[in-house]
């Protein structure tokens, strides 16, 4: 079940209706009853698996309550640890590690019968497995109460809008939020529906039909020219942040409208004018979930300068990791390390500069301004192409084919109606960024406001690719 499709509009409308007429336990029931159905949608036995998963990190938080020795609290945290990094390592992972054994072993002359095993990796899995992982550690560290109920701990990890992409929200942020009942709030309904409006827009209309552009090129690199594969990297980069912003807008503002706050996960990371800069604002819940249990925990920039440099790279390659089981995830976690490595020490300022204006102040930049912005993205698309390609080797194939066309032959576009969506969505939120949603349009005059969102919903239905594109996000 999808944001996008009409099945998961009518469940979200009864969901929605029954939602107000319970008090607090008889809303969260209703929350765990729906996200059941929400995830065994897709699997049944996945909606299983997260039951077992779920129950275990909820015995041990009951259990780091009770023991109050540190072997003992230890043993029980690393339990949680090993059953939810076990479950994802071989899901996800299994089959990677697999074949790089029996890649590893003809280097050396051995050529052993590889075990296949085909491996169904569940929805989401990475994502409330970091969720999860963030309850027990919290409770282990005593920042965090356990929790008694049930039914409150299994909402906090089956709530369906951020279930299988995020949000990753801390246990300590969203518990909370399910011990009241909650009511309706008319004052912020507009603006949820607001952001559910855009993020629908940037999915539907601008990811989904980039993709057919991305895919064109990078599924036949062989055949295709270097200025094509050039505009497909730019158009995959504007493609994985609609994809994956819009399936954020719409999470957030269906979470708003049953009375649910999750935070922020995209700032207009392409306005960024430098690395350390674009990962504030790019995957802000994965950004602080590794430097909370991964970044700190290894001793952060309390440690010698080398150690500290190690510190990131290890969080950059693991991301890269989390992202995907392939190698060239890895590359593109490696690459954004060192360059964020370059950015803070040659200009330490830009790793605190997420709190600012995206791109300054200015609705016109400045030349320093825009060649920031302009070397920041070149680096993030450069990253990119080693995302979006099936293999290291492939990857590079398209590099040097961009490198020899872009000396040798005149530029070509390919495709115009593309440019078109990059410049409006670029535009737009270029113009809103001072916004947490693009839409919010209330300092414009009613009529011209909601005329603005009827053109936004007859765009989306007018030019909505008839091909059905799945959510990025949804594989890892």
């Amino acid at each position: 079940m999808v944001f996008t499709s009409l099945t998961f509009l009518v469940f979200y409308v009864i969901v929605f209706a029954l939602y107000w007429q319970f008090d607090t336990p008889g809303q969260n029931r209703l929350i765990l009853v729906a996200g059941l159905i929400f995830y065994g949608w897709w699997d049944w036995r996945f909606a299983l698996l997260l039951l077992v998963t779920t129950g275990i990190d909820y015995w041990v938080g009951l259990a780091l309550e009770l023991e109050g020795r540190g072997p003992q609290r230890r043993a029980w945290v690393l339990l949680s640890l090993v059953t939810n990094l076990g479950v994802l390592g071989f899901f996800k992972y299994f089959n990677f590690f697999a074949d790089s054994f029996v890649r590893l072993s003809g280097v050396f002359g051995m050529h052993p019968s590889p075990f296949v095993l085909h491996v169904v990796l569940p929805m989401g899995i990475s994502f409330y497995t970091f969720q999860a992982l963030s309850y027990t550690i919290d409770v282990y560290r005593r920042e965090l109460e356990t929790v008694h109920d049930p039914v409150r701990y299994f909402c906090f990890i089956l709530f369906f809008p951020h279930l299988v992409a995020g949000p990753i929200v801390r246990a300590k942020d969203l518990l909370g939020q399910f011990a009241r009942r909650r009511v309706f709030d008319p004052s912020t309904a507009p603006d949820a529906l607001r952001q559910v409006l855009w993020g629908l827009f940037i999915k539907i209309v601008v990811a989904d039909n980039l993709a057919q552009v991305v895919s064109a090129a990078y599924d036949h690199v062989d055949t295709t020219s270097g200025w094509q594969l050039l505009y497909a990297t730019l158009c995959f980069a504007i493609q994985i942040y609609g994809d994956f912003a819009g399936y954020t807008h719409i999470a957030i503002g269906i979470a708003r409208l049953l009375g649910i706050e999750l935070m922020r996960n995209f700032a207009y990371p392409y306005f960024s004018r430098s690395i350390p800069e674009f990962w504030g604002r790019w995957h802000i819940s994965l950004t602080r979930w590794f430097r909370q249990y991964v970044y700190l925990p290894l001793g952060g920039n309390r440690v010698s300068p080398r150690r500290w440099a190690a510190n990131v790279l290890v969080v950059f390659l693991v991301s890269g990791f989390w992202h995907g089981a392939n190698w060239t995830f890895i590359v593109w976690g490696a690459i954004h390390g060192v360059v964020y490595l370059g950015y803070s020490l040659a200009w330490p300022e830009s790793r605190h500069a997420a709190g600012e204006i995206p791109g300054g102040p200015a609705l016109v930049p400045s030349w320093r301004s825009a060649a920031q912005m302009a070397l920041t993205f070149g680096i993030t698309c450069l990253a990119w192409v080693f995302f979006r390609a099936s293999s290291v080797t492939t990857a590079a194939v398209i590099l040097r084919k961009i490198a020899v066309d872009v000396v040798t032959s005149a530029p070509a576009l390919a495709d115009k109606r593309s440019a078109i969506w990059i410049v409006l969505f670029l535009g737009v939120e270029w113009v809103q960024r001072e916004h947490a949603n693009p839409l919010y349009l209330d300092h414009v005059p009613r009529p011209l406001r909601w005329s603005l969102y009827y053109a936004t919903a007859a765009v989306m239905f007018l030019f909505a690719p008839i091909h059905y594109t799945p959510f990025i996000y949804f594989q890892f």
